[in-house]
Protein backbone atom coordinates (compact mmCIF):
# COMPACT_ATOMS: atom_id res chain seq x y z
CA UNK A 1 0.00 0.00 0.00
CA UNK A 2 1.00 3.25 -0.83
CA UNK A 3 0.65 5.11 2.48
CA UNK A 4 1.25 8.86 0.49
CA UNK A 5 -2.75 8.51 -0.52
CA UNK A 6 -5.26 9.24 2.75
CA UNK A 7 -8.68 9.54 2.01
CA UNK A 8 -11.13 11.30 4.10
CA UNK A 9 -13.73 8.85 5.86
CA UNK A 10 -16.09 12.31 5.68
CA UNK A 11 -19.20 10.41 5.91
CA UNK A 12 -21.95 10.58 8.53
CA UNK A 13 -20.60 7.54 10.81
CA UNK A 14 -18.49 5.22 12.00
CA UNK A 15 -20.63 2.81 10.07
CA UNK A 16 -20.15 3.94 6.93
CA UNK A 17 -16.97 4.89 7.28
CA UNK A 18 -15.95 1.55 8.14
CA UNK A 19 -18.00 0.01 4.78
CA UNK A 20 -16.11 2.38 3.10
CA UNK A 21 -12.49 1.22 4.46
CA UNK A 22 -13.87 -2.30 3.61
CA UNK A 23 -15.04 -1.20 0.09
CA UNK A 24 -11.24 0.19 -0.61
CA UNK A 25 -9.83 -2.64 1.06
CA UNK A 26 -5.90 -3.35 0.66
CA UNK A 27 -5.90 -0.41 -1.57
CA UNK A 28 -5.68 2.36 0.93
CA UNK A 29 -3.57 1.61 4.14
CA UNK A 30 -4.02 5.51 5.49
CA UNK A 31 -7.51 7.39 6.84
CA UNK A 32 -8.40 10.67 7.81
CA UNK A 33 -11.24 10.95 10.64
CA UNK A 34 -12.22 14.86 11.14
CA UNK A 35 -14.45 16.59 13.42
CA UNK A 36 -17.21 15.75 11.04
CA UNK A 37 -17.76 11.99 12.15
CA UNK A 38 -16.73 12.89 15.88
CA UNK A 39 -20.30 12.42 17.17
CA UNK A 40 -20.60 9.90 14.79
CA UNK A 41 -18.12 7.62 16.62
CA UNK A 42 -14.85 8.57 15.29
CA UNK A 43 -12.75 7.52 17.83
CA UNK A 44 -14.16 4.53 18.10
CA UNK A 45 -13.97 3.89 14.32
CA UNK A 46 -10.04 5.38 14.49
CA UNK A 47 -9.49 2.58 17.08
CA UNK A 48 -10.99 -0.03 15.25
CA UNK A 49 -8.93 0.46 11.64
CA UNK A 50 -6.17 1.10 13.72
CA UNK A 51 -6.44 -1.75 16.15
CA UNK A 52 -8.27 -4.43 13.75
CA UNK A 53 -7.37 -3.62 10.45
CA UNK A 54 -3.99 -2.32 10.81
CA UNK A 55 -4.30 1.06 9.25
CA UNK A 56 -2.41 4.09 10.13
CA UNK A 57 -4.67 7.27 11.09
CA UNK A 58 -4.92 11.49 10.99
CA UNK A 59 -7.16 12.67 13.44
CA UNK A 60 -8.34 15.61 12.45
CA UNK A 61 -9.02 18.13 14.98
CA UNK A 62 -7.50 21.08 14.48
CA UNK A 63 -7.12 21.33 18.04
CA UNK A 64 -7.01 25.61 19.40
CA UNK A 65 -7.11 26.85 22.64
CA UNK A 66 -4.84 27.91 25.73
CA UNK A 67 -1.69 25.88 26.23
CA UNK A 68 -2.67 23.54 29.07
CA UNK A 69 -5.76 22.71 27.37
CA UNK A 70 -4.40 21.62 24.25
CA UNK A 71 -1.74 19.50 25.97
CA UNK A 72 -4.38 17.47 28.03
CA UNK A 73 -6.12 17.23 24.70
CA UNK A 74 -3.11 15.69 22.95
CA UNK A 75 -2.57 13.27 25.86
CA UNK A 76 -5.18 11.68 25.74
CA UNK A 77 -5.89 11.66 22.06
CA UNK A 78 -2.01 10.22 22.49
CA UNK A 79 -3.30 6.56 24.31
CA UNK A 80 -4.81 5.40 21.81
CA UNK A 81 -1.54 5.19 19.42
CA UNK A 82 -2.71 7.18 16.33
CA UNK A 83 -0.58 8.99 13.78
CA UNK A 84 -1.13 11.92 12.99
CA UNK A 85 -3.39 14.90 14.80
CA UNK A 86 -3.77 18.40 13.98
CA UNK A 87 -3.53 21.44 15.70
CA UNK A 88 -3.54 24.78 14.58
CA UNK A 89 -0.24 26.26 13.97
CA UNK A 90 0.05 28.80 16.11
CA UNK A 91 3.06 28.01 17.73
CA UNK A 92 1.82 27.92 21.58
CA UNK A 93 -0.65 25.25 20.24
CA UNK A 94 2.03 23.39 18.71
CA UNK A 95 4.38 23.49 21.88
CA UNK A 96 1.42 22.37 24.03
CA UNK A 97 0.50 19.44 21.68
CA UNK A 98 4.39 18.37 21.28
CA UNK A 99 4.48 18.16 25.62
CA UNK A 100 0.85 16.22 25.33
CA UNK A 101 2.12 13.81 22.97
CA UNK A 102 5.51 13.43 24.46
CA UNK A 103 6.71 9.74 24.86
CA UNK A 104 3.97 8.63 22.54
CA UNK A 105 4.30 8.09 18.30
CA UNK A 106 1.56 10.55 17.43
CA UNK A 107 2.94 13.00 14.67
CA UNK A 108 1.62 16.72 15.53
CA UNK A 109 0.67 19.05 12.09
CA UNK A 110 0.47 22.41 12.37
CA UNK A 111 -2.59 23.49 10.15
CA UNK A 112 -1.50 26.92 8.19
CA UNK A 113 -3.81 28.26 6.45
CA UNK A 114 -7.20 26.33 5.46
CA UNK A 115 -7.27 25.16 1.66
CA UNK A 116 -11.27 26.43 1.22
CA UNK A 117 -9.86 30.02 2.22
CA UNK A 118 -8.73 32.85 -0.02
CA UNK A 119 -7.45 36.59 0.65
CA UNK A 120 -11.15 37.92 1.11
CA UNK A 121 -11.50 35.38 3.67
CA UNK A 122 -8.84 36.20 5.82
CA UNK A 123 -10.22 40.18 5.13
CA UNK A 124 -13.10 39.19 6.86
CA UNK A 125 -11.86 37.70 9.84
CA UNK A 126 -9.49 40.59 10.30
CA UNK A 127 -6.27 38.72 9.15
CA UNK A 128 -3.23 40.79 8.70
CA UNK A 129 -3.07 42.40 5.08
CA UNK A 130 -0.40 40.57 3.02
CA UNK A 131 -0.27 38.22 0.21
CA UNK A 132 -1.80 34.82 1.32
CA UNK A 133 1.31 32.46 0.30
CA UNK A 134 3.79 33.98 1.83
CA UNK A 135 1.45 34.50 5.11
CA UNK A 136 0.88 30.15 4.43
CA UNK A 137 4.61 29.84 4.48
CA UNK A 138 5.14 31.77 7.13
CA UNK A 139 2.87 30.16 9.53
CA UNK A 140 4.45 26.71 8.44
CA UNK A 141 8.06 27.97 9.61
CA UNK A 142 6.81 28.85 13.15
CA UNK A 143 5.09 25.91 13.38
CA UNK A 144 8.17 23.81 12.49
CA UNK A 145 10.27 26.39 14.91
CA UNK A 146 7.88 25.37 17.89
CA UNK A 147 8.23 21.63 17.26
CA UNK A 148 5.75 20.79 14.71
CA UNK A 149 6.77 17.30 13.61
CA UNK A 150 4.84 18.43 9.98
CA UNK A 151 2.09 21.26 8.22
CA UNK A 152 -0.71 20.72 6.72
CA UNK A 153 -1.17 23.54 3.64
CA UNK A 154 -2.64 23.44 0.20
CA UNK A 155 -0.11 21.96 -2.71
CA UNK A 156 0.06 25.29 -4.33
CA UNK A 157 2.56 25.95 -0.84
CA UNK A 158 3.82 22.97 -0.85
CA UNK A 159 7.60 23.87 -2.86
CA UNK A 160 8.15 26.74 -0.91
CA UNK A 161 7.58 25.15 2.19
CA UNK A 162 9.86 22.07 1.39
CA UNK A 163 12.11 24.91 0.60
CA UNK A 164 12.58 25.87 4.37
CA UNK A 165 15.32 25.49 6.23
CA UNK A 166 13.67 23.27 8.81
CA UNK A 167 10.64 21.95 6.93
CA UNK A 168 8.98 18.15 7.89
CA UNK A 169 6.39 16.40 6.91
CA UNK A 170 4.02 18.16 4.28
CA UNK A 171 0.70 16.87 4.12
CA UNK A 172 -1.89 18.74 1.26
CA UNK A 173 -5.50 18.52 1.47
CA UNK A 174 -6.98 20.68 -1.48
CA UNK A 175 -6.01 17.58 -4.11
CA UNK A 176 -8.35 16.42 -6.70
CA UNK A 177 -7.92 14.34 -9.75
CA UNK A 178 -8.33 15.97 -13.09
CA UNK A 179 -11.94 17.28 -13.93
CA UNK A 180 -13.18 16.07 -10.40
CA UNK A 181 -16.13 18.30 -8.71
CA UNK A 182 -13.75 21.42 -6.88
CA UNK A 183 -16.20 21.06 -4.05
CA UNK A 184 -15.78 23.86 -1.09
CA UNK A 185 -11.57 24.31 -1.79
CA UNK A 186 -10.24 26.77 -3.60
CA UNK A 187 -6.76 26.29 -3.83
CA UNK A 188 -6.53 23.02 -5.24
CA UNK A 189 -4.15 21.01 -7.91
CA UNK A 190 -4.01 17.55 -8.66
CA UNK A 191 -2.16 14.56 -7.03
CA UNK A 192 0.94 14.46 -9.06
CA UNK A 193 1.41 17.97 -9.32
CA UNK A 194 1.14 17.57 -5.14
CA UNK A 195 3.42 15.30 -4.86
CA UNK A 196 5.49 16.80 -7.55
CA UNK A 197 5.22 20.14 -4.95
CA UNK A 198 6.72 18.17 -2.24
CA UNK A 199 3.77 16.69 -0.32
CA UNK A 200 4.53 13.62 1.69
CA UNK A 201 1.10 12.95 1.86
CA UNK A 202 -2.19 13.81 0.19
CA UNK A 203 -5.71 13.86 0.91
CA UNK A 204 -8.75 13.16 -0.58
CA UNK A 205 -12.25 12.56 0.32
CA UNK A 206 -15.22 12.89 -2.07
CA UNK A 207 -13.64 12.11 -5.37
CA UNK A 208 -12.91 8.53 -3.59
CA UNK A 209 -15.99 8.00 -1.23
CA UNK A 210 -18.67 9.48 -4.21
CA UNK A 211 -17.51 7.87 -6.85
CA UNK A 212 -19.19 4.91 -8.02
CA UNK A 213 -16.28 2.33 -7.59
CA UNK A 214 -14.26 3.83 -4.88
CA UNK A 215 -11.30 1.21 -5.15
CA UNK A 216 -11.23 2.40 -8.39
CA UNK A 217 -11.23 6.36 -7.92
CA UNK A 218 -7.99 5.13 -5.03
CA UNK A 219 -5.84 2.85 -7.44
CA UNK A 220 -6.47 5.58 -10.25
CA UNK A 221 -5.09 8.43 -7.79
CA UNK A 222 -2.28 5.95 -6.52
CA UNK A 223 -1.26 4.64 -10.19
CA UNK A 224 -1.13 8.84 -11.28
CA UNK A 225 1.47 9.27 -8.03
CA UNK A 226 3.27 6.07 -9.11
CA UNK A 227 4.34 7.32 -12.05
CA UNK A 228 6.09 10.28 -11.19
CA UNK A 229 9.84 9.86 -11.47
CA UNK A 230 11.23 9.12 -7.66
Amino acid sequence: MDDRLIVALDVPNAIAGLELAKKLGDAVGFYKIGLGMLTGGGLALANELKQDHGKRIFLDMKLFDIGATVEAAVRGLAQFDLDFLTVHGDPHVVRAAKEGAAGSNLKILGVTILTSLERADLDAGMIREGDLHEITVERAARAFEAGADGIICSPREAAAIRALPDSGLIVTPGVRPAGADLGDQKRVETPASAIRAGADHIVVGRPVWKAEDPRKAARDILAEMAAIPG
